[in-house]
């Protein structure tokens, strides 16, 4: 009974193990389809998704997303409109942009015109009408075919035709903006300090015209720093094109290396990266000690705020003090890995050699990455085009806009008709005036429904991808494995043997893994949405709630991530629908835990190292180019806005090539390491029931159970 109580629990608890069956060589070719029902509903998933799509098409224009628009909602710039040759936005009265009614209704109370070009110079209609000089220049920035410069100021006012003044401007984000800067101190706009408002004919203080200026462009700061990034993608997506490059070439060399010298390779990885983080810590002290002494360096973070050129936090010494800090603790954590983790590093540096192995004979599988990234770059752009269309696609909307208090304010009006009602007479300062794009059909009530399918439908459809990927890679691997004399044994295509079957046969089952995984993906991002909008809420309880919601469904999309890849792997050697795979994937790995504990993810941390590898060295290179640190291409550098727009761009691309690169391995490792566990429960290593893996895996890989070893060998 004490012997009986040391031993484990029996294995029924996770399942049966696998029986010896002499038939089974490998992936099964006499299979039937799976989850057929999932298979029609991501069919008519798709058809819908299209007919939305063709909607949005038909309703949307882009155009609003890229032009300014008048106060009749008509566009500044667009070609074949009578704006064509106007792609500014002018306001008669920026100083009546610092009206609260900005932050609430995203629009400024005056009337804006399309015109050429921004004004630059003081002028006032009255000046104009007293000198009977530049009629032809201020006739540019009233209502199209004004040309009555007999009425008098008070009817031009009251019937908005011309602005009671101009003021230098220039043009920000298609929009004249007084021409702001700062001397000694002192804010003006061209040379002076005061203007003439036109209307009172006294002078007032330029500030009337700063404090104008920032409540129109409050609205338009994101724009703004879109457009400077967009501006420095113009003048360096060929240098982020060849950063991009230098890291596939890398990373293919790399590849490459580990199929012949994958031991030698991952000691070369390992010490690299320590060097590389080494000569981090090393870079950070030399900038923090440079940096002593210096005006303003010892400012904290805190005390300068947000600031989108990141530059500046550059010439603070705190900044380099917390990155060697990061470093440091980076740097320290990876060493204590590597001695804890040693023996169990080269029993998954032996797994890694038996892969490069398969990769070798399997070498389109280095080039099959691409397809399933083409296919996820057609999925987001179907995604960008449609929610742009859809969110362009409402109606041009009017409302009354007005400075004093009145009961028909925000109310939807006809521009046409506006001047034949009473509004005019109750409200004299008010106007019918382009507020937003909307509608109230029932396509525009129901946008944000077709805004939700269209988001929920590019999770489904790029986690099908992705699945369609892994289980054609690990239908292939699968097949090496299971070779008893490899590559004889093995089909002459394999990848594509692997892709036809998980297409004929298995398109339900992917959908169906695919389709849980996006529905919990959607919900996070539901629950982002509603923890970035109860950012200001006074309610702890609800903050606290939310966030552990987010908690619970961040691991549950991990671990359905988890789940899935693994099954995927069964269905390619079994074709067993998606439930039985993932269940039969699962057991397996709970009566094998110990191994996955020590191979698979010490292996997965071995290729997460090497990904660190090829990102840190073309991000370095990335970060001395583009600040003109490298002396032999210092010219040749472009000038930017925010450099660290095409270094992040040079840096997330690199990883995502070398993920590319390196999914093939650790889908391989999986792969092998499944199949592996298969053969110790399916044979013993006999002559009648040999194991199908190679004698250097087994011996390796064996060696830390020997009474499985001594079994096999004493049976043999």
């Amino acid at each position: 009974m004490e012997e009986d109580a040391g031993k484990t629990p029996p294995d029924e608890a996770y399942g049966e193990p696998r029986k010896y069956d002499p038939n089974f060589k490998g992936p099964i070719h006499n299979r039937s389809c799976t989850d057929i029902l999932c298979c029609i509903l991501i069919v008519l998933g798709i058809i819908a998704y299209v007919a939305v799509g063709i909607v949005a098409w038909t309703y949307g224009d882009p155009r609003k997303v890229i032009y300014p628009t008048d106060s009749r909602g008509q566009f500044c710039g667009q070609a074949g409109t009578p704006n064509e040759k106007k792609p500014f936005l002018f306001y008669f009265n920026i100083m009546k942009c610092a009206s609260p009614l900005v932050l609430l209704q995203f629009q400024c109370p005056t009337t804006q015109i399309c015109v050429d070009q921004c004004p630059d110079r003081f002028l006032t209609y009255y000046s104009v009408i007293a000198t009977q000089q530049n009629f032809d220049y201020y006739k540019q920035f009233c209502r199209p075919g004004f040309n009555n410069f007999s009425k008098s100021l008070n009817e031009v006012l009251r019937d908005r035709d011309c602005p009671a003044m101009i003021t230098p401007s220039k043009p920000f984000t298609r929009r004249c903006f007084p021409a702001i800067n700062l001397k000694k101190g002192v804010v003006m706009v061209g040379n002076s300090t005061t203007f003439d408002d036109g209307i009172d004919q006294k002078s007032r203080n330029i500030t009337d015209l700063v404090e104008g200026a920032k409540k129109a462009n409050i609205v338009l700061e994101a724009r703004q720093v879109a457009m400077k990034i967009f501006e420095d993608y113009t003048v360096s997506w060929y240098w982020i094109i060849i950063g991009l490059v230098i890291a596939m070439v890398i990373s293919l060399i790399f590849v490459v290396l580990l199929r012949f010298l994958a031991g030698i390779m991952i000691w070369v990885m390992i010490i690299m990266l320590i060097a590389v983080m080494g000569y981090g810590i090393f870079h950070c002290y030399m900038e923090y000690a440079r940096l002593k002494g210096e005006s303003g360096s010892d400012v904290t973070i805190t005390d300068i705020g947000l600031q989108m050129d990141l530059r500046v936090y550059l010439h603070l010494r705190q900044t380099w003090l917390a990155f060697m800090i990061i470093l440091c603790i980076m740097e320290v954590i990876v060493i204590l890995l590597l001695i804890f983790l040693r023996k169990r590093i080269m029993i998954a540096i032996a797994l890694i050699k038996e892969a490069s192995r398969a990769v070798g004979h399997v070498m389109s599988s280095l080039v099959f990455p691409l397809f399933t990234f083409l296919l996820v770059c057609l999925c987001i752009a179907y995604w960008a085009i449609t929610a742009v269309f859809l969110s362009t696609s409402n109606d041009a909307v009017y409302k009354v806009f007005n400075q004093t208090q009145c009961d028909d304010s925000g109310n939807i009006c006809n521009p046409e008709t506006f001047n034949s009602t009473n509004v005019t007479r109750l409200c004299p300062d008010a106007r019918c005036q382009f507020a937003f794009y909307g509608g109230e059909t029932y396509y525009h009530k129901y946008l944000i429904v077709f805004q939700i399918y269209n988001a929920f439908m590019f999770l489904w459809l790029a986690n099908f991808v992705i699945a369609l990927g892994q289980v054609t890679l690990a239908g292939a691997f699968a097949s090496y494995y299971w070779a008893f004399k490899k590559p004889d044994d093995m089909p002459a295509f394999p990848i594509f043997s692997s892709l036809g079957r998980a297409l004929r046969y298995h398109t339900g089952s992917l959908a169906f893994g695919s389709l849980i995984l996006a529905i919990v993906q959607l919900i996070r991002i539901m629950l982002e949405y509603l923890d970035h909008k109860l950012k200001g809420a006074e309610n702890k309880c609800a903050r606290f709630l939310l966030c552990c919601l987010k908690c619970c469904f961040w691991c549950l999309e991990k671990f359905i991530k988890f789940l899935n890849r693994n099954a995927y792997i069964m269905i390619a050697i079994y074709g067993t629908n998606f439930c039985t795979s993932a269940r039969n994937a699962f057991f397996l790995l709970m009566r094998n835990i110990i191994r996955v504990a020590v191979l698979d993810k010490v292996t997965d941390f071995l290729l997460f190292l090497g990904k660190l590898l090829i990102v840190g060295c073309v991000g370095i290179l990335a970060f001395f180019f583009f600040t003109h640190r490298i002396r032999i291409v210092q010219d040749t550098a472009p000038t930017l806005n925010y450099y660290w727009v095409p270094i992040l761009t040079v840096v997330i691309g690199s990883y995502l090539i070398a993920h590319g690169f390196f999914s093939v391995y650790a889908m391989c490792v999986d792969t092998l390491f499944l199949c592996f566990c298969e053969d110790l429960e399916r044979n013993d290593g006999s002559l009648e029931r040999p194991y199908y893996m190679s004698p250097e895996l087994r011996e390796i890989l064996l060696k830390n159970n020997p009474e499985t070893l001594k079994s096999s060998e004493t049976e043999s």
